[in-house]
């Protein structure tokens, strides 16, 4: 998978793919691009977990329930989703923060959401994972 080259990620670097199955982004490419048109702000790629999909239902962005007339299927617990900021910041803040992968997070995610409240949920891996020993 390559990166998108004309926006960048929390980090500086090229923004990575978010997920392709389910495809996710404002545009349906897999990446978390914003350009101009997302108002939005589709910025936050976030691994779905059980207590964030049931959190998003209950302040009323479900996540979880198909809607075919929107060809969407539903989000289920290790989904990978660009999620609205404002939206993980309200998770964020209520204790149900989904995990998110800051290379695929898109640097304009950071006009509403803290850069450390991102670190703190972060699932990267480095690039060399012989650093984690």
């Amino acid at each position: 998978m390559t990166g998108q080259p004309d926006e960048v990620n929390v980090l500086g670097g090229v923004l990575e793919p978010c997920g392709t199955d389910p495809v996710t982004g404002y545009f349906r490419d897999g990446s978390c691009r914003c350009g101009s048109e997302d108002i939005g702000l589709h910025a936050v790629c976030a691994v779905m977990t059980e207590e964030f999909l049931a959190h998003q239902q209950a302040v009323g962005n479900d996540l979880s329930t198909p809607r075919p007339e929107y060809a969407f299927a539903g989000l289920h617990p290790g989904d990978r989703w660009c999620v609205v900021a404002a939206r993980w910041l309200q998770a964020y803040a209520d204790g149900f923060a989904a995990p998110v992968v800051l290379a695929a997070t898109n640097q304009r995610a950071l006009e509403i959401v803290p850069l450390r409240a991102l670190e703190e949920h972060s699932v990267d891996v480095p690039g060399d994972p012989g650093s984690l020993l």
